[in-house]
């Protein structure tokens, strides 16, 4: 069957020549044909010129770019994309897999393969369609991952329920495409962790915190530690090596549980640290001079540019309770998660904070995602994990 045409107008191929992989829908000239959504679609400039193929889907992103070239996206494709996904981490991300046996294998754009998540823990994959075209693909991108992979892969766990649009009516559901598995225990720097990948967010655990987390360790001794939206405990667990004392806060149960289960793994039944079932900014607000060491890593403020105003605004409260409360020479590590929060943006929010206090603050560092979560560097987009770490008077 042949494949629908997408014309763009005049003048917006700019960004297409510039490999940007996103067509927005506002771009597009003429359709010719039908596509459904998760079709692979071919797209034109105004003269008829061939600019790239890809998974179109209605929407304001139109088109998902899966090639610049006018190449075929069968199996074959999707197998050499991923081995090279593979190789690119076997060769300059992960040297040590004893110390670290859980890491993204898949990053969407950052590794041109747009709507395709994967998460390997220690034998299990959990992958994440967030387009239609990838998750039409679950069952080849499941023998690809068993080939490629062979005796380093026991399951593999399909996480797309939410991620896949609900406007399209699929009806995507969780479950494993192959094997099966409980809760898995991983180890990421020597640390031992318990990943709930059916119940827990994103795919289990925040794989991207990780050179972050390593990084906090070192700036723990001696401090009393408050790990604010804790979730499982990541951050705790590195911060105990070192720390005083540990509170974990979240909102969750189930996570404040499994947060002490991750204490218990690495340090037994210590009293330094204490989970709190609690709303992050309520708790925050009663912690006067109470902690030297806080950490904020929420959950996305924004998904959509529509509510971005607000994000910023949600950023700026947090810090500023955060760098009001904290004790004289004592140390903030903050971030957002919001992809449509730009660094800067980021950066102004924090400042503002930081100016509404009135207190000296020094920026130690400007931390980011690891290199197993690799940004496109056509697509700004995928830089989505942004970081500061101060320094308050």
């Amino acid at each position: 069957m042949e494949r629908a045409r997408i014309i763009l107008k005049s003048g917006k191929d700019q960004s297409v020549k510039r490999f940007h992989p996103w067509i927005f829908s506002g771009a597009i000239k003429k359709i010719y044909g039908s596509p459904s959504e998760g079709d692979v679609v071919d797209v034109f400039d105004n003269k008829n010129t061939f600019l790239a193929r890809g998974h179109y889907q209605p929407g304001s992103i139109a088109v998902r770019i899966l090639t610049f070239e006018n190449t075929e996206t069968g199996i074959d494709f999707f197998r050499e994309r991923i081995r090279n996904a593979i190789n690119y981490r076997e060769s300059a991300v992960l040297k040590n897999t004893r110390e670290t046996n859980a890491f993204r294998l898949v990053h969407a754009e950052g590794d041109n393969l747009p709507g395709l998540i994967v998460d390997y823990y220690n034998g299990v994959v959990v992958m994440q369609m967030h387009s239609v075209g990838m998750y039409r693909l679950r069952e080849e991108l499941t023998e690809i991952l068993k080939d490629l992979l062979g005796e380093k892969v026991r399951a593999v766990y399909d996480k797309s329920g939410e991620t896949v649009p609900y406007l399209s009516g699929i009806g995507a559901r969780n479950g494993f495409l192959y094997g099966s598995s409980g809760p898995v225990e991983i180890t990421e720097n020597g640390f031992r962790f318990m990943v709930d990948i059916e119940s827990g967010q994103k795919t289990g655990f925040f794989l991207d915190q990780r050179e972050n987390r390593k990084m906090l360790a070192e700036y723990s001794e001696g401090r009393n530690v408050l790990n604010l939206f804790a979730y499982t405990g990541g951050f705790s667990v590195y911060a105990m090596k070192n720390a005083r004392m540990v509170r974990s806060v979240d909102s969750s149960a189930s996570a404040t549980g499994l947060a002490d289960e991750n204490i218990r793994l690495n340090f037994g039944d210590d009293k330094r640290h204490e989970a709190v079932k609690a709303d992050a900014f309520s708790y925050l607000a009663g912690t006067k001079d109470e902690f030297d060491l806080i950490i904020l890593d929420p959950p996305a403020f924004a998904k959509h540019n529509n509510v971005l105003a607000n994000a910023l605004q949600g950023y700026k409260r947090l810090n500023l309770k955060a760098i009001e409360q904290i004790r004289p020479g004592g140390i903030i590590f903050t971030f957002s998660c919001s992809q449509v929060v730009s660094r800067e943006n980021f950066r102004k929010s924090v400042f503002a904070a930081a100016a509404n206090t009135g207190r000296k603050i020094r920026i130690l560092h400007q931390p980011g995602q690891p290199p197993d979560h690799p940004v496109n560097i056509y697509h700004p987009e995928s830089e989505y994990l942004k970081g500061l770490v101060l320094y308050v008077e």
